[in-house]
């Protein structure tokens, strides 16, 4: 399948007009395990995290990282989802599951489960058409405690929508979780 890809991929970029040549190098790092005492008790059983990011508001990241999360649901993965965005959340809008209390499993927040996913929201604690007022230390307690205070169980896949651009969330979550790996959506 490597093979394959990288020569559709070879092929695709050279029937660009201003492509005179193209070469493709696939390669894969694995990471050494962490300790279990380096790893957040909530993710200490989530294999991969994703990001799904953006450099600005309103260009289908949010949709995106929903239809990643169910389409890796329905390869057969355990997955969650994690809307990053304080100041904005979009997964009450674009997901309605029965449910939406989020209640304390002994230490740990308890996700909101629709049609098998995990899903955890800022927006589900004040209500999906309210924004938060907060900043820096604030924000970065609260996206932390979803991330990493939410007890995710065994998950093939953590999807986090993170909120647009380069602030102190995606700077928080970045030091917080281990990103296997990240989707940028762009216009």
């Amino acid at each position: 399948m490597k093979a394959s890809f990288k020569s559709k991929c070879e092929a695709a970029v050279g029937t660009l007009p201003w492509v005179s040549s193209s070469r493709v190098t696939m390669t894969a790092r694995t990471k050494a395990a962490k300790s279990s005492q380096e790893v957040p008790t909530g993710i200490s059983q989530v294999t991969n995290i994703i990001a799904v990011s953006s450099a600005k508001g309103g260009v289908g990241k949010s949709t995106v990282a929903v239809n990643l999360a169910y389409a890796l649901q329905a390869l057969g993965a355990k997955v969650g989802l994690l809307d990053a965005d304080v100041f904005g959340p979009s997964l009450p809008i674009l997901v309605r599951p029965k449910e939406t209390t989020i209640v304390y499993d002994g230490e740990l927040l308890r996700p909101i489960e629709h049609e098998g996913l995990k899903m955890m929201s800022f927006g589900w604690a004040t209500g999906s058409r309210q924004a938060a007022i907060m900043r820096g230390p604030m924000v970065s307690n609260v996206v932390s405690q979803l991330a990493v205070g939410t007890n995710w169980g065994v998950l093939d896949y953590l999807v986090v929508d993170m909120p647009p651009g380069t602030g102190d969330i995606q700077l928080t979550l970045t030091q917080k979780l281990d990103f296997a790996g990240a989707l940028i959506v762009t216009t």
